[in-house]
């Protein structure tokens, strides 16, 4: 009698599932061979608060630290952070343009807490890839040897680099746009800078750069790393009656392009009792004379140079001397975080040259609005000190920021080249 009832209970079921799979409500090929799982969609770093997890390349030593090293490295491996040489301190002006130095010691660094980028092993799992190349510090060692470029050890080093990259899966999957590439000195990559167009490119301005190379939508703009020593006990009782000069600028007056502005400055401010405006070059000696007159001054003068920035306006904010910038085409550090005008005042150049405006301005400027200026520069110059080990909301992590928020439009521009089958329509003329 049980036999036959489970025999006919096992028919009734068997029955209720072919009718199911007849009318559709089971999916037998599911059922039976489950179908595999897609992979999890990833979301927008916008929207995840972590560190930017980046890919740092292996690249040989004479690509970075080796420049560092005595002679010529002869070192193939990695630098580690073992090995890794710490910035020397008779770098004078090379220091300005160290952006990278740092960039690259803070993952080499094992610590995530106040990180804002963490490296990792496996590429598979970055959100952008780090090319610890010295582009800066490569055109000041090898840069000036010799006019011919085909012996020229900065343009060798350029070839090797490209070579390397064009080789790399990860570059060629995303055409470079997701790699971080730092240039900061004005003729770093010289050579061959069109070849990495693509590329997240670490600028302190785009003075030397075409537009269709360089550009705020994916580039960062980093500040210059200051050559004055940071003034770390600025704590009078009357800042502003403690500082005594009006208006400071101690530089190289003879500059190209925008910078011709500082001869006429030069003649404009001569002969007045309480502005300081002197030539000179980048030695200790000067150094610690600016380091001197920018805590003496209200007003720090930031002329346009040879490009749209200079390192002064930094050596300005790390002093608590308020920035008086001069430059139509200046492009600031982390702009979408900090208002420059809570703690600097512009004028264009066809203002400044106006006889007697700058001056006039300056001698009228409230002196409670300087000392918030004052205040609000005591409040933001940690974002602009590079160092080693880094430090919550420093320059690099700052950057690191940065780097992150251009990645949505990385993303963008990657999955729309994947799919577009003509040239992209946004590009052609209307």
């Amino acid at each position: 009698m049980y036999v036959k009832v489970a025999i006919c209970l096992t028919f009734a079921i068997l029955l209720l599932i072919s009718c199911s799979i007849y009318v559709g409500t089971i999916d037998a090929k599911s059922y039976f061979f489950p179908l595999p799982q897609p992979p999890p969609l990833r979301l927008s770093l916008c929207a995840i608060d972590r560190p930017l997890r980046v890919y740092m390349y292996d690249l040989p030593r004479k690509f970075n630290a080796g420049m560092m090293d005595r002679g010529t490295s002869q070192v193939a491996a990695p630098a580690t952070v073992e090995n890794f040489p710490p910035w020397p301190k008779t770098s004078g002006l090379k220091r300005q343009h160290s952006v990278e130095y740092w960039l690259m010691a803070s993952l080499l660094y094992d610590e995530e807490e106040g990180s804002e980028a963490i490296r990792v092993s496996d590429p598979e799992m970055a959100d952008a890839f780090f090319v610890p190349f010295f582009s800066s510090l490569s055109f000041n060692k090898h840069g000036h040897v010799t006019t011919d470029a085909e012996a020229d050890a900065d343009r060798q080093l350029q070839v090797e680099l490209l070579e390397f990259l064009r080789q790399s899966k990860y570059y060629q999957r995303s055409g470079g746009r997701d790699h971080v590439i730092p240039m900061t000195h004005p003729n770093a990559f010289r050579f061959l800078r069109q070849e990495l167009n693509a590329s997240i490119l670490i600028v302190v301005d785009f003075g030397r750069y075409p537009r269709n190379m360089s550009s705020l939508s994916k580039d960062v703009v980093a500040p210059y790393v200051h050559v004055v020593d940071s003034f770390t006990d600025d704590d009078p009782l009357d800042p502003y009656e403690s500082r005594t000069t009006l208006l400071f600028f101690r530089g190289n007056t003879v500059r190209k392009d925008e910078g011709k502005i500082r001869v006429k400055l030069a003649n404009m401010l001569a002969g007045i009792d309480d502005v300081h405006y002197e030539n000179s070059v980048g030695t200790p000696k000067s150094f610690k004379m600016s380091t001197k007159g920018m805590r003496l001054s209200k007003f720090c003068l930031h002329p346009a140079g040879d490009t749209p920035s200079s390192c002064r306006l930094f050596d300005a904010i790390v002093s608590h001397c308020v920035p008086v910038i001069i430059s139509d085409k200046i492009e600031l550090p982390y702009e979408d975080e900090i208002d420059y005008t809570e703690f600097s005042i512009f004028f264009s150049m066809k203002e400044a040259l106006e006889p007697g405006y700058l001056i006039d301005q300056l001698r009228r400027f409230p002196k409670d609005r300087w000392i918030n200026m004052w205040m609000r520069l005591k409040n933001v110059s940690h974002h602009y000190e590079f160092q080693y080990p880094p430090k919550k909301e420093d320059a690099v992590n700052m950057l690191w920021r940065q780097v992150k928020h251009k990645l949505p439009g990385v993303r963008l521009a990657v999955h729309r080249s994947r799919r577009l089958k003509v040239p992209d329509w946004w590009r052609r003329k209307r």
